[in-house]
């Protein structure tokens, strides 16, 4: 019970801290990014205001051909917004954070905020560099494939990547190295879902590069954050338990 207790209050006490860290330098960077996206997006007519997912993954944008009146309730902008940007934040870090240091318990050896950065890295290898290959974060009004095969992508990419990184990190030997090399490409060869021929982003090309890199750049702050703080948050919990 003392285990699963320092896994919970690690990971909660993880998600507030690396949650809000990251909303503030979402705020600063992709959010504005998003709004000036939105603003071609309506001036190019389009019917819906795309669902953007926080750059700690990738960007997902629902398929066309729905109203706002079908889309559904989403929050009004400016301060609603904000707070349910920083709430989703939080939930997403809690969640990560619990996977994390489950794996951390499994693995049973001690570990400091160095150790944790590591595994923070190899979350951010697997969960946005890996399938950034072939779905890269995405504005508002960019074209894509439907949203179901692009999700059932980027699980498959992220998952073989988490266990090729796995099999490279423990195993340490040539055939789990040839493995892991298989194993990692496999999704890469299969190939991500694309976008339908003769669509074309909204927004500039200028605008979608600046969005990648900045979405790339929040990613690896939440998880070298998500990582370190976990590592040191699960030894002293650990300690005390």
């Amino acid at each position: 019970m003392s285990l699963f207790r320092s896994i919970v209050f690690t990971a909660a006490l993880t998600g507030v801290i690396v949650g809000g860290a990251v909303s503030a330098a979402q705020f600063a960077g992709t959010s504005q990014l998003i709004a000036k996206a939105e603003v071609y997006e309506k001036a190019g007519g389009a019917t819906e205001t795309p669902e953007v997912v926080s750059p700690m993954t990738t960007a997902h944008v629902p398929e066309a051909g729905h109203d706002h009146d079908e889309a559904g309730w989403e929050p009004s902008d400016g301060l609603e917004r904000m707070a349910f940007t920083v709430a989703a934040n939080m939930l997403t870090a809690i969640g990560y954070a619990l996977v994390l240091c489950g794996l951390i318990a499994m693995r049973g050896k001690p570990v400091t905020w160095r150790d944790g950065l590591l595994w923070g890295l190899a979350g951010f290898a697997c969960v946005m560099l890996a399938p950034l290959i072939g779905l890269p974060p995405e504005l508002p009004g960019t074209p894509s494939a439907p949203l179901a095969d692009r999700q059932l992508w980027w699980i498959g990419t992220a998952l073989a990547t988490a266990v090729g990184i796995g099999l490279i990190a423990f195993q340490r030997k040539p055939w789990a190295a040839a493995v892991a090399i298989a194993v990692i490409a496999a999704p890469h060869l299969i190939g991500a879902p694309v976008a339908p021929e003769g669509m074309h982003p909204l927004a500039p090309e200028s605008l979608e590069h600046q969005f990648v890199a900045a979405a790339v750049m929040t990613s690896l702050v939440f998880w070298a954050l998500l990582g370190s703080v976990s590592g040191a948050l699960y030894r002293r919990f650990e300690g005390t338990a």
